[in-house]
């Protein structure tokens, strides 16, 4: 009996660890028959100091955090390590500037779809929280 409680001691430590961040209005853009890269967009909110590490997704072969900047009159999109999450804040990952760049998706994402996907958020305390999320694909000339 004692693991059972353990357990369920465990799992109510997760959702509540997850409860301090909050994610709305998470969308992927949709894709082109030849095309291979996308970005998905979201806004976050954490109740405390954290930052976002890390994202994965079984969609491609490759998810990273990017941001987009403007330097000499162009623009360029470089990854990052992390994108700070201030305490009550909410932090917009839209085109344009943060973002998760979905790379070397082998089929296009079309609208409809879902696409599931783990962000991963460390708090001011070091510990890493994954979050489960179900994007839903919105049409390519979405905003």
């Amino acid at each position: 009996m004692t693991k059972y409680v353990f357990a369920l001691a465990a799992a109510l430590a997760a959702g509540a660890a997850q409860a301090q961040v909050e994610v709305k209005d998470a969308w992927v853009r949709g894709m082109v028959p030849t095309q291979t890269a996308t970005g998905a967009f979201m806004r976050i909110t954490s109740k405390t100091d954290a930052k976002l590490v890390g994202v994965k997704t079984p969609a491609a072969g490759m998810a990273e955090l990017h941001r987009t900047t403007e330097e000499g009159g162009m623009m360029h999109m470089r990854p990052v390590e992390s994108i700070p999450l201030p305490a009550g804040k909410p932090v917009a990952l839209a085109p344009g500037g943060y973002h998760v760049m979905m790379m070397h998706v082998s089929k296009p994402l079309q609208a409809g779809q879902t696409v599931p996907m783990t962000l991963i958020v460390e708090g001011s305390d070091g510990k890493r929280e994954s979050i489960e999320l179900k994007v839903p694909v919105r049409p390519l000339n979405a905003q």
